[in-house]
């Protein structure tokens, strides 16, 4: 029965985390690594916690009230969480289990010093380590004193802290167990912890050692500040040698006490570096056991060191695994998509079939490699222009790793001229969102789309140099003819897919997806985009040149037609006329609580039409959402449900025909400022030249600026019908029992969907897998770059325009607004005003309807042609994107004031 009980340490064999718990599972694997000197001790299992608790009937009842209580309800989980330990803490510990407490004590010595340690079940875990959220308690002598402790530990897992924990990684608290390590204490003369990584660069080369004199409870109370020391390369690069005045030591007979340390040894280092090296080349050897870099908790005694934790550090952004282990630099995807969330594995793997080049996958995002372009003098200050004018803190990330010495050897000249001609994209060229993320294939320094060189930029308006205003442009009626093929595609694949199924399904979707990339790399699309782009470049340009306008385009681009994603925003308003005339309708909406509200709608007076004009909207754009790049998202016509909030806003807040007024209003604004811009530019010298080019490039920009968008509804419309299909074919998994619902098939790649199909088999503990891979993920911050090193870089600002305590960003719709700031993280749940600030990380074409109700637009991510940026300029709201961290250093209902053209906003209060 003992042996149920308590198992040693060293006697635990592999796997052993469900009666070990994770701290008790990882010891025990610590213990077989050669060099990795473990103290002796033993485990009191998950079967002793069971057992005991199993004395405690009421404890169920607690757990099940405390699963269902809102763990954003702090003052009820802290009450519960309360009881909960209360109940725990006064169970008596059965007789078997103390005699085989006592027992394993013996084993360790008569009078044993020991350290009594939690170890939960869901503890050390690859995608969540619970630091510090259980407890230890050290220098504990006697049985009678190890068994109180222990109990100690089982009542742990309710504290306060370690309860929302687990609800913030999804983690049920009644299948959580606790076991509790015991071990004989070390005396150390210092202790600490090891990063196998760098945390705060994410670096997997450098190393990070941190020290204090005496027992390592000194470091994690705050008690001292430790010596840092920074290992590369087996050496110390950088060292931090903290005065430390307190200690924490043993005290004889149970316990520990803060102490003074010696004035002599306060300044003295508490490793020297040769130890630091040392330890180091101990953590490479943990690190490679576990597979990942360690948080790794050391003791130094006088025969050398103990290693009494090793944990996973799960704040570390992964890195793309490269095949020749070479040096490599990631840009990031999503950050010139605007949708910088996790994507699950079909979102990621449909897209990587779907590219126009290769992407690679780490931490549910995507990225691609830049490194040869980079490593190229010849492509590498191309790819800087444009990414500097796509998003400068791109730019800035990679000028930071072209600073470190060594990091990127340049290219043999043999390869040079092919790096600088590569079809390796940046985020403003084409990648799949149409096949132009968002930010131009080509901006005005030149920068062509995949497959053309990056030239350098022309001489501003040299004489004779042709530029943007002197190129042919395609026929505008282009746009039409684009239109339609992508339409004809469209209904081609819907009327075909729906003959498919089962395993001749995956056939026919790679055969859809060679048709979807022959889209997305459409010659005559790409010039048709090109044509607005530049168009905006030169004007901007030319104008801050010859008359000092600064972001002139953005006002001479108002009310472009065509366009489909600020056509959508302004069509919501239309169903918001169909709406206010009824109150019981917009009663109804404001009580709708679930997708199926639309069947009720047609029973009210005045439902009928209301109903049919938001139905003819999800037939339009249904196919939208939130993340919408992600194919695994919900559709705004899987979940209407989305789209009532920002109906019921525009209700409110407007009048009938808000959409028409609104539109002819930013046509009026834009032929009075082409007016008022070609009369300054006559009475220039040489003007009439100047006007009749600018004349032009506003022709041009207003007639091909609203296709911009279009690309990508029609690529987000096909990869809806890939959607529907696909779902389908998980219905029948569920249905043979393959799978427990449809949308477990959205953790599997397209390849693992397709095999799953074929072969009518799921591997279980892959999904289960990926599910917590997920919710780990989607606590990642994306880096906007990414070493093969694992630095994962944001990027700055180097700007001394920018008042002190403003925030800054990059213009991207000229004019100043102030209002108050609402902070939203997503749309189906935010509740505007006229006048409001919208505050968000991105945005997405699914937010436009929310821009028809706020009079100013900021975000985190972003450039100058990324699409809120577009439709913050088709409306007229001053916006600035790319403000690093705005809805942290923004709170919800403050004032601040947005400057759209010079690129900073202002917090006006407190």
């Amino acid at each position: 029965m003992g042996e149920r009980y308590v198992v040693g340490l060293r006697d635990a064999g592999e796997g052993r985390a469900a009666v070990l718990g994770g701290k008790g599972a990882q010891l025990a694997a610590l213990s077989r690594i050669g060099g990795a000197r473990v103290p002796d001790g033993f485990c009191v299992t998950t079967d002793a916690y069971l057992r005991a608790v199993a004395g405690a009937p009421s404890l169920r009842g607690l757990l099940d009230r405390l699963a269902r209580t809102d763990a954003d309800d702090r003052e009820a989980v802290r009450a519960l969480s309360a009881r909960i330990r209360r109940v725990v803490e006064g169970i008596a510990v059965p007789d078997d289990i103390a005699a085989a407490v006592a027992d394993a004590l013996a084993g360790l010595g008569e009078g044993a010093a020991c350290a009594v340690r939690s170890s939960a079940t869901a503890e050390d875990l690859p995608t969540a380590s619970f630091a510090g959220q259980q407890d230890t308690y050290l220098n504990v002598v006697g049985a009678a004193e190890v068994l109180r402790h222990t109990g100690r530990c089982w009542a742990s897992l309710f504290t306060e802290r370690a309860v929302a924990y687990r609800a913030h990684h999804g983690i049920d608290h009644r299948a959580v167990l606790m076991a509790v390590v015991v071990q004989r204490m070390v005396e150390p003369r210092a202790s600490g912890v090891l990063f196998t990584a760098d945390p705060v660069t994410g670096n997997r080369r450098t190393a990070v050692v941190e020290a204090v004199h005496g027992l390592g409870e000194a470091l994690v109370s705050g008690l001292v500040d430790p010596d840092v020391l920074t290992v590369r390369g087996g050496e110390v690069v950088a060292r931090t040698v903290a005065v430390k005045e307190r200690a924490v030591r043993a005290v004889p007979g149970g316990g520990t006490r803060e102490a003074a340390v010696d004035a002599e040894s306060r300044g003295r280092p508490a490793l020297t570096d040769a130890e630091a090296v040392r330890l180091v080349a101990l953590g490479r050897r943990i690190e490679a056991r576990f597979g990942c870099p360690q948080d790794i908790e050391w003791c130094l005694a006088d025969d050398g060191f103990r290693i009494v934790q090793s944990r996973p550090v799960t704040t570390l952004f992964p890195v793309p695994g490269a095949a020749d282990g070479g040096k490599r630099v990631y840009v990031s995807v999503g950050h010139a998509q605007m949708m910088t969330d996790a994507m699950k594995p079909l979102g990621l793997s449909l897209w990587q079939l779907t590219a126009m080049v290769p992407m690679h996958a780490a931490g549910g995002r995507l990225f691609v490699d830049v490194t040869a372009r980079l490593a190229s003098p010849a492509g590498r200050a191309g790819l800087l222009e444009a990414m500097g004018r796509g998003d400068p803190l791109v730019r800035d990330a990679l000028e930071t790793v072209l600073d470190r010495e060594g990091f990127l050897p340049p290219l043999p000249e043999a390869a040079q001229g092919r790096a600088s001609a590569s079809d390796a994209p940046v985020p403003d060229t084409p990648v799949p969102d149409a096949a132009v993320p968002d930010a131009p294939a080509r901006d005005a320094a030149g920068t062509d789309a995949p497959g053309t060189e990056l030239s350098a930029p022309d001489a501003p308006d040299a004489p004779d140099a042709p530029d943007a205003a002197d190129t042919d442009a395609p026929d505008p009626a282009v746009v039409a003819e684009l239109v339609g093929r992508s339409e004809a595609s469209l209904a081609a694949l819907e009327r075909e897919i729906g003959a498919v199924s089962g395993p001749a399904l995956f056939d026919f979707l790679l055969g859809a997806f060679e048709e979807h990339r022959r889209l997305v790399g459409d010659p005559l699309s790409h010039r048709a985009l090109m044509a607005g782009m530049d168009a905006t470049w030169w004007l901007n340009e030319r104008l801050h040149e010859w008359l000092g306008e600064r972001n002139a385009a953005d006002t001479l681009t108002l009310s472009a037609p065509g366009n489909v994603t600020s056509e959508m925003g302004l069509a919501l308003l239309d169903v918001a006329d169909a709406v206010r005339p009824h109150p019981e309708v917009v009663a109804y909406l404001e009580r709708a609580g679930d997708d199926g509200f639309l069947d009720g709608l047609a029973e009210l007076p005045g439902g009928a039409g209301a109903r049919a004009a938001f139905e003819a909207y999800l037939d339009r754009y249904g196919m939208r959402c939130a993340g919408e790049i992600d194919i695994t998202r919900p559709r705004w016509r899987e979940r209407p449900a989305a789209l009532v909030p920002a109906l019921l806003d525009n209700v409110r807040n407007f009048g009938p025909g808000e959409a028409a007024r609104r539109f002819e209003e930013g046509r009026r604004r834009a032929r009075q400022k082409e007016e008022d811009v070609l009369a300054r530019l006559r009475a220039l010298p040489d003007g009439e030249r100047r006007a009749a080019r600018t004349r032009r490039m506003i022709d041009r920009v207003r007639s091909f600026t609203g296709y911009r968008e279009y690309p990508k509804y029609a690529i987000v419309s096909r990869s809806f019908v890939y959607k529907r299909a696909l779902l389908a074919e998980a219905g029948r998994l569920v249905g043979a029992g393959v799978l427990r619902e449809a949308e477990d098939a959205f953790h599997l790649t397209f390849q693992e969907f397709r095999d799953a199909v074929r072969t009518r088999r799921v591997d279980g503990a892959l999904l289960a897998r990926r599910k917590e891979e997920f919710r780990a993920w989607q606590a990642l911050t994306p880096p906007r770059v990414l070493t093969s090193d694992g630095d994962a870089l944001l990027g700055a600002y180097r700007r001394d325009d920018v008042p002190a305590g403003a925030l800054a960003g990059v213009p991207v719709s000229a004019g100043t607004v102030e209002g108050r700031a609402r902070v939203v993280t997503d749309p189906a749940r935010a509740e505007l005003a006229a006048g409001d600030i919208l505050v968000t990380v991105f945005t997405d074409p699914s937010w436009s309807p929310l821009f028809v109700g706020v009079a100013g637009l900021v975000t985190e991510v972003g450039g100058r042609m990324t699409h809120g940026a577009v439709i913050a300029r088709e409306y007229g709201l001053p916006a600035v994107v790319g403000v690093a961290g705005a809805t942290r250093l923004i709170r919800d209902g403050q004032r601040v004031r947005v400057h759209g053209t010079d690129g900073y906003v202002e917090v006006l209060s407190s």
